[in-house]
């Protein structure tokens, strides 16, 4: 009884949970969302870039992408936090002052980007080809096909595992401590991490990780929610999916995008 008394005390103190939750509340989560929503957007763009480049006919797009890819892929997310955000420091003082925010987001930017342009990949690849033929026979270029037609639909497929590497990323800002923070730049895992270190109780930490928790249990349900209405989806489209070599979808999503494209 005295081992589990412990363990209760030294991580689900309420008291200690008490005192670092108004910081929490009023430092922590909005720099931790502040990270996690400019990097994933940064990193969307990014990753959209990276996986056009990487399907391009031409050497000189499709190289770099695929080099920077494997890169920032296999790099540690420490390791490029530190090289960019230590790097760079002298010029983001010169430009910003001693906030290391604008370097951490650039940092988990480009780790984020590399993952979601093989993301984006994946999911062009997996529309079949029969959809840039049928926009091509219906007057599109090749750019605007894979712009209007095939894109949207790879996109729709890898949504799941889009929102999945976003959950990834609001974990992984919690790293961006290592660049060293004010007070009022620290995040929930900071937050917690000071609080535990001056009081040698880890219910701060504890109340951190609810807080992380909070965030990403919903979205992994969305993520389920997205992957069940796709499945279904498909299946309630099976039949007319299922014509010759997909024409028929092919043809309909040609056609769909001449209707919303700009005149």
């Amino acid at each position: 009884m005295d081992a589990l008394r412990t363990v209760w005390d030294t991580f689900f103190d309420t008291e200690a949970m008490r005192a670092a939750l108004p910081d929490m509340l009023s430092v922590g989560l909005p720099n931790t969302l502040v990270l996690a929503l400019f990097s994933a957007l940064i990193g969307t763009v990014l990753g959209m870039v990276l996986a056009v480049c990487g399907l391009s006919q031409r050497r000189w797009l499709r190289w770099p992408a695929r080099v920077y890819t494997d890169i920032f892929r296999g790099l540690p997310a420490a390791v490029t936090i530190l090289l960019i955000g230590v790097g760079l420091a002298p010029v983001g003082l010169e430009m910003w002052g001693p906030n290391p925010y604008p370097l951490g987001i650039l940092a988990l930017s480009l780790i984020a980007s590399a993952y979601i342009g093989e993301i984006f990949r994946s999911g062009i690849q997996s529309v079949d080809a029969g959809q840039l033929e049928a926009a091509r026979a219906l007057g599109f270029s090749r750019p605007s096909g894979m712009r209007l037609v095939v894109i949207p639909q790879g996109v729709r497929r890898v949504l799941p595992a889009l929102v999945n590497q976003f959950i990834a990323l609001i974990k992984e800002s919690s790293l961006v401590y290592f660049l060293g923070l004010l007070a009022s730049q620290r995040d929930l895992f900071r937050i917690g991490q000071d609080a535990a270190a001056n009081t040698g109780n880890q219910s701060a930490l504890v109340l951190a990780g609810l807080f992380y928790l909070l965030i990403t249990v919903p979205l992994t349900h969305v993520v389920n929610a997205i992957d069940r209405r796709l499945r279904e989806g498909r299946r309630a489209d099976g039949a007319a999916a299922e014509g010759s070599d997909g024409a028929t979808v092919s043809a309909s999503s040609a056609q769909l995008a001449i209707s919303q494209e700009p005149r």
